[in-house]
Order: structure tokens, then sequence, then C-alpha cells
């Protein structure tokens, strides 16, 4: 038995009261928008909304750079995120001296995989939406990261994540559960996708999940799983590496969930140790000193430090103390499963296509 974990469990248990006011006051909050007692801005714009009902990780991130390498080509992206945990206030749009400290790890990820698309935070995306158009009037498609539970704007497609491991239907409010929402708001989404599926999921196994959820007529249920690519150098893109049989790995990680990481290097690598931090953790140089301490305990020719693409645009402010060690990064991204994603892309561009734009401002491919 995982003694911590015991004890963890035990005490979310304890705070069940809490869990129970916080749950009423989301449900009064949502009471309050469905009655439009509270307002909810709508722009007559393509907006898409990527978000879900935990906190966590279900993958949005790897579903915005999907969307990203999907849309791109043919419509002017934009991206907006809040830019968790970053040290400034206010609206931003990343640029070549951008840090991640500015706009947060995740919105520096996306500019730095795709520095052509606008990426933009603001904590008041009512504001941060009309500075985008001012900013990049080329604009046709933003896409709301983590927008989800902010019902201050009115999507106009909202598209929700839910981990195959932690369903919302199985999930409770915060902090006994992972619940920010309410179950029932997976109402106001228009596509539905189950992440992190295993790879031999069954189409009997997902008929059950989607009976499980009850999706309104309207909403299409998907199914995705994890792809992890190649791993890169932290500092040279260039060079990559491949895991194998005999590879020992430190695994450096500062994300909600780890576990689909830690599954791949039980079955890829010889064995692993693993530094693990709390999600959006700012790294210090007392990290990075034991960073190297715990490389060089790692016994076997064959070692190397993985991270993850997050971890990486936080860790690159001490790259001078970090040169010397092999530190690569490990990318993801979604593969929509049973040959579904054409069902997710369709319902996009039919979405796109409803507002009338000049035929010159789509990206000819």
């Amino acid at each position: 038995m995982n003694l911590a974990n015991f004890f963890l469990q035990s005490f979310r248990i304890v705070l069940l009261p809490v869990a129970l006011i916080y749950g009423g006051i989301i449900h009064l909050r949502n009471y309050f928008f469905d009655k439009q007692w509270l307002t909810s801005a709508y722009f007559n714009f393509p907006i898409i909304c990527v978000g879900n009902l935990s906190v966590g990780g279900t993958g949005k991130s790897p579903m915005i750079e999907f969307l990203i390498r999907r849309l791109a080509h043919k419509y002017p992206v934009a991206v907006l995120s809040r830019g968790y945990k970053r040290k400034t206030k206010g609206y931003l749009m990343a640029n070549e001296q951008t840090t991640a400290i500015e706009i947060g790890d995740e919105p520096m990820q996306f500019f730095q995989k795709f520095p052509t698309v606008p990426v933009a935070v603001g904590e008041e995306r009512v504001v941060a939406i009309p500075q985008i158009l001012h900013d990049r009037p080329d604009t046709r498609i933003i896409l709301l990261d983590d927008a989800f539970q902010h019902r201050s704007i009115q999507p106009g497609f909202s598209i929700l994540l839910t981990e195959a491991a932690d369903l919302f239907t199985r999930d409770f409010y915060l902090p006994t559960g992972n619940l920010r929402d309410q179950k029932s708001s997976y109402k106001r989404a228009d596509i539905i996708v189950v992440t992190k599926c295993p790879e031999n999921l069954s189409a009997e196994a997902a008929a059950k999940i989607k009976n499980e959820m009850n999706p309104l007529p309207h909403q299409k249920v998907l199914f995705s799983k994890i792809v992890y690519g190649k791993p890169y150098h932290f500092l040279d893109k260039q060079i990559s590496r491949t895991l194998s049989a005999y590879t020992d790995v430190l695994l450096v990680t500062g994300i909600a969930n780890f576990e689909p990481l830690k599954k791949m290097l039980t079955e890829q690598a010889h064995g692993y140790d693993q530094l693990s931090y709390g999600d959006h953790h700012i790294f210090t140089i007392d990290d990075v000193e034991e960073l190297h301490h715990r490389y060089q305990k790692l016994t076997g020719k064959d070692k190397m430090i993985l991270t993850t693409e997050k971890d990486a645009v936080r860790l690159i402010k001490f790259k001078e103390a970090l040169k010397s060690l092999p530190i690569f990064v490990i990318p993801i991204e979604h593969e929509i499963l049973f040959n579904e994603e054409e069902v997710l892309m369709r319902s996009i561009e039919r979405f796109v296509e409803h507002f009338d734009f000049p035929q010159q401002q789509t990206i000819q491919s």
C-alpha cells in the first residue's frame, strides 16, 4: 500500500464539507449565468474553447497544438490563455524576447513550437479578445486555452476533455475530488474528447463510457490516446535520441499528471528515477543542483535526463548550468481513435465557415 497516497485520500475525504460548500457556490454561479443574471459576452467571431471540468492534466495543451496543426494551414489562428503562474498582469502578446515567467509555461510552449501563430495571455478574456483582433486583424480563429469554466465569454464552439482514467462522471468537487465545475456543465460542450485512452480500447468499452456520460443528441463523443514523439535535445532540437531497454532515465516533471510518462518509461527504458515537482513549478538553482546530483547517481553507460515540453520552457533560464547534461524533451500529441479525427475537423470547419469572412482572408493550401 502507498501510505502517502492513503493519507492524502483520507485527508481529502475529511474535507468533504468544504467540497460541498464549494460545489454549492459553483452551482449558484452557473445558475446565475443560466438565468442571465450574470452575463456572458458573445463575439460574432469564431472562438473555440478547449477545457475540462476538473483540475489536472487531461491534455489541454496537446489539444490546442493538435488544433493549430490542423487549422493554421487554412485559417489565420491565434491562441489566448490566462498564463497561469506568470509574474505579469494584463494583456501580453508573445514575441522573440518573451519568457515563460512573463506569459506562463504553456503559452511559451505554444509560441516556441508555432512562432508564426499569435499567442497572447490575459486574465480578462473579454478584454483580451478585442486586443488580439486589434493587434492581428487578419486573425480568423481564436483558440481559448483552458476556458471552459470561465463563463464571462460564450464561445461559439467548445471542446471538453475528460481523462479515461478519471472521467468527470465519477469525480467530486474540490478538495475531496478534482472537479472545479458541476458535472452537468458538460452539456455546454459541442465535442467531448475522452483522452489518454489505452491503446487497445475496444469499441464496446468506448460505448460504455459514452453511455455513462449520456451526451445530448447534438454532442459528439470522441476518444484519443497519447502518442509520444522522439525525445529531442533540450538545447538543440536537431539532436534526438531513442529510448531503449538499456537506457536509464532521470525523469524531471512539474506537471499535474505524469503517470502516462512513467508507464511509457516502464515499457521502453531499462529503469528510471524521478524528480517530481508541483504543476507549473518554477525551477530554482537548488533544483538544478539536485538535478545534477541525481543524474550522477544513475547507473549504466546509457543514461539521460527526460523532461516535458512544458517543463523545458521553465528550465531554459538555467541553460548555462545545464548544458553539460544530456537533457532531452519528449513531445506528446493526441491521436483520435477509431478513425474519427475527420469527425472533429468537419464539425470545427462547419462552425468556422458559418462566419462570413472575405475569401482572401483564409490561407489557401
